[in-house]
């Protein structure tokens, strides 16, 4: 039986990133997927427009709902909104998700720089929904807004990891995309020691649902068994694979081949 994954996210109208990201990435890594929408954003390559949250309750009663009857193997959450929704995930988890694999993608503004989370839940992302992570995964700004700290090479990459990890967190990947240079590299931080991913930088705008589609790669790893590290190494792989072959879609940021 292939594993089952739970994505709790928010919807892109455009495809790129988002739900519909990470569906197109458990699909590709051999994942059964199910979803609870947290809110449906009215988007495209260049910019979000308009964006419509989920009540709170109607969020809990879709992961309830795919939890009591399909079950899951690990849970991926992505744009959590508000404070309301990440307390109607943190209680759903404990009810009814009690020991699955957490993996939180901290998603705080859209690639275009619009706001996704409500800048009074970010103390309840940081300070409860971090305790509760098997895997935290944020770009260099989001590892900043996050720990306070600067990230601005692999050292302070490393600091990051660690302070997460002090945060709660049991595991913590920091990705280097934001920082300059001709590689990218990404820093899986565990209290066993630290792990680099690295690859050769693309030459594109075509990145639009990379971290998305990150993480939803290596929760459909640890969905299907495989330990941390692999999941990760394989999902690094794959996300390189669909930006270097990106379909060059839309005007702005176009989205990766999740195909690949």
């Amino acid at each position: 039986m292939c594993g089952r994954l739970l994505i709790v996210a928010g919807s892109d109208s455009g495809g790129g990133a988002g739900l519909q990201a990470d569906l197109k990435t458990a699909m590709s890594m051999g994942v059964y997927a199910m979803s609870a929408v947290t809110a449906i954003t009215v988007q495209d390559t260049y910019r979000i427009h308009r964006v419509m949250h989920t009540p709170p309750d109607l969020v809990a009663l879709q992961m309830q709902t795919a939890l009591k009857d399909i079950g899951a193997d690990a849970i991926k959450t992505g744009m959590l909104c508000s404070t309301e929704t990440i307390n109607a995930v943190l209680g759903t988890l404990a009810t009814c998700a009690a020991g699955l694999p957490l993996i939180v993608d901290p998603v705080l503004t859209a690639t275009s720089g619009e706001p996704l989370l409500e800048p009074a839940a970010e103390a309840a992302l940081r300070d409860r929904l971090m305790r509760r992570a098997y895997l935290v995964t944020p770009n260099t700004p989001e590892a900043e807004r996050l720990t306070g700290l600067p990230v601005t090479n692999r050292d302070e990459m490393l600091l990051a990891g660690r302070h997460l990890i002090g945060m709660g967190a049991q595991a913590a990947l920091i990705t280097g995309g934001h920082l300059g240079g001709t590689q990218v590299t990404d820093l899986l931080v565990t209290d066993a020691g630290v792990q680099e991913f690295v690859a050769n930088r693309v030459d594109t705008p075509h990145t639009h649902g990379t971290g998305c589609t990150l993480a939803s790669a290596i929760a459909s790893g640890i969905a299907n068994g495989a330990t941390l590290i692999d999941a990760t190494a394989r999902a690094h792989a794959y996300v390189q694979r669909a930006i270097r072959t990106a379909p060059g879609l839309g005007g702005g940021r176009g989205p990766l081949n999740h195909l690949a």
